[in-house]
C-alpha cells in the first residue's frame, strides 16, 4: 500500500513537472491534459505597462475608439511580427500598470474572432475598465459607439468598422488628434471657430448623426471621417482592398455637408479636398480606369471633389498624410521643389505648377489623382513637352495611367520631407 501511495504522488509530480494541470481523480479529460496558459505562455505572468505610444495602449487606444479592429491591418501600427505576438499576449490574462505604477489589475484584454479578411480584434469585458487609463471619457464613448459593448456579427457592418478604424489607425500614425473624446462636437448653429487649430480627425459617426436631415442624406455613403487642419476640411474614404463605388448623389450631398460643417466650425477651410485611402498604388491606377467608364459625368468622383490624393496605407501613404496635414502645406511643397524662377503665378490652358523653358512641370507629390484624370486629357489635344514629380513608389502608377505622354521625375521622400523640416519616422526606407 506504501508503494503504491509512493508511486501515485511520482505520477503527480511528474505530471506538474510536463505543465499540466492536476485536477481531482485518476481519469482526467482530454482538455484537462493540455499544457496550462502559464506554460504555452512564459512570458503571461509579466506585467504590462499602458506607456503612452506603446503598442498596448496604441491598440486600447484604437479600440477605445472603434469597437473592433481587423487583423489584417496590425502593420498599420507597426511591426507584424511583434503586433501579432502581442495580440496572442492578451488573449489571456495580464497584469496591467499605469505609467506612474499605478495598478490597474489583471484581465484578459483582447478577444479576437472571425476567419481570413473578417478576423477583428475586440476588446474583451472584463477590460473595459483599462479604458478609465486612457481618459476619464474613454469609457462612455465606447459604450456609446457600441452601444453597450454589443457588436454584430453582419458582414457589412464588420466591413464599415474596419474601414473606420483603418482610417483612424492612418491618422494617428501621421499625429493627427483623433480621440473624440477630447475634440469638441461639432455643430450647425452659428459660425465659429470649433474645431482645434492641430489636425484632427472626426469619425464617420460623429459627421453624419449631427441630426436626422443629414443622416438621411450621408447614411450610405463611403465616408470615414472628415479630417481638419489649418485651411482644408477632407473627406476620408477607405476603398481598402477593391476599387472605389462611389454612391452617386449620396457622394455629392456629402460633400455639400461637409462643405457646411466646415465653414460653420473652421472658419475659411477648403472642403473641395478629398482622401482616399487604399491597400496599395494598383487601386489608384483601377480606380481612374474605372472613373473613365462612368456614364454620368457629373457624379464622377473627380467632379464631386476637385482634388482626391489617393493615400496607400503603407509607412509611406502616412508619411504623405502627414505631409497633407502640415499649414500652407501646398505652398511648402511647391516652395521645397521649385526655384522661385520656375514657378507659375497665373494658371494656364493646362494645370501644370512650374516651367522649364518649354517643359511644363506637374508635382503629384501631393498624391492627387484627380489633376492626373484633367492632365491626361488636356495632353490628349497638346504637344507640349511635359513632366510629372512623383515618389518613386509611385511612378509605376503615374507612368501606366499617362501612357508614356509624360516624363516622371522621381523626388525621394527622405529629401523632401527635410526641406520641410519634419522627420520620417521610425520605418523609413530606400523605397520612399
Amino acid at each position: 500500500r506504501a508503494e503504491g501511495a509512493r508511486t501515485s504522488e511520482t505520477s503527480e509530480d511528474s505530471r506538474k513537472d510536463r505543465g499540466f494541470q492536476a485536477r481531482p481523480g485518476d481519469n482526467l479529460r482530454q482538455r484537462e491534459k493540455q499544457p496550462c496558459l502559464k506554460s504555452r505562455y512564459p512570458r503571461a505572468v509579466q506585467m504590462i505597462t499602458l506607456r503612452p505610444g506603446s503598442h498596448a495602449y496604441r491598440l486600447l487606444l484604437l479600440l477605445a475608439i472603434c469597437g473592433e479592429y481587423p487583423h489584417r491591418s496590425l502593420h498599420l501600427l507597426g511591426s507584424i511580427r511583434t503586433l501579432e505576438e502581442l495580440v496572442r499576449r492578451l488573449e489571456v490574462v495580464q497584469h496591467f500598470r499605469t505609467p506612474a505604477g499605478a495598478d490597474l489589475g489583471s484581465c484578459k484584454m483582447l478577444t479576437t474572432s472571425g476567419k481570413g479578411n473578417r478576423r477583428t480584434i475586440r476588446l474583451y469585458k472584463s477590460a473595459l475598465p483599462l479604458l478609465q487609463a486612457l481618459h476619464p471619457a474613454a469609457l462612455d464613448w465606447y459604450l456609446t459607439a457600441t452601444g453597450g459593448h454589443r457588436f454584430s456579427g453582419s458582414a457589412s457592418h464588420v466591413e464599415r468598422n474596419h474601414r473606420v478604424a483603418e482610417s483612424v489607425a492612418v491618422c494617428m500614425g501621421a499625429g493627427v488628434e483623433m480621440r473624440p473624446f477630447l475634440l469638441p462636437p461639432l455643430q450647425k448653429q452659428a459660425i465659429r471657430q470649433v474645431v482645434p487649430e492641430c489636425a484632427c480627425f472626426y469619425t464617420a459617426k460623429s459627421v453624419k448623426q449631427l441630426d436626422n436631415t443629414e443622416m438621411n442624406k450621408t447614411i450610405f455613403t463611403r465616408l470615414t471621417g472628415a479630417l481638419f487642419c489649418p485651411g482644408f476640411c477632407y473627406a476620408v474614404y477607405n476603398t481598402r482592398d477593391a476599387v472605389m463605388k462611389w454612391s452617386g448623389m449620396g457622394e455629392f450631398k456629402t460633400a455639400r455637408h461637409l462643405e457646411e460643417l466646415a465653414r460653420m466650425n473652421a472658419g475659411p477651410a477648403r472642403a473641395d479636398h478629398a482622401i482616399l485611402l487604399g491597400e496599395h498604388m494598383a487601386l489608384a491606377l483601377q480606380t481612374l480606369l474605372e472613373s473613365d467608364k462612368s456614364r454620368r459625368m457629373e457624379l464622377r468622383f473627380d467632379r464631386i471633389y476637385p482634388h482626391v490624393h489617393f493615400i496607400p496605407m503603407t509607412e509611406q501613404g502616412t508619411r504623405l498624410l502627414r505631409i497633407l496635414t502640415l499649414p500652407d502645406w501646398h505652398e511648402q511643397l511647391l516652395t521645397a521643389v521649385f526655384p522661385e524662377g520656375m514657378r507659375v503665378t497665373t494658371p494656364g490652358v493646362m494645370e501644370y505648377d512650374a516651367q522649364n523653358g518649354d517643359t511644363l512641370i506637374l508635382s503629384h507629390l501631393d498624391g492627387d489623382i484627380a489633376r492626373l484624370v484633367r492632365v491626361r486629357q488636356a495632353l490628349e489635344h497638346s504637344a507640349a513637352p511635359y513632366e510629372i514629380l512623383c515618389y518613386p513608389w509611385q511612378s509605376q502608377f503615374v507612368d501606366q495611367y499617362m501612357g508614356g505622354r509624360a516624363q516622371l521625375r522621381e523626388i525621394s521622400m527622405p529629401d523632401l520631407e527635410e526641406a520641410l523640416g519634419i522627420g520620417g519616422g521610425e520605418m523609413a526606407d530606400e523605397g520612399s
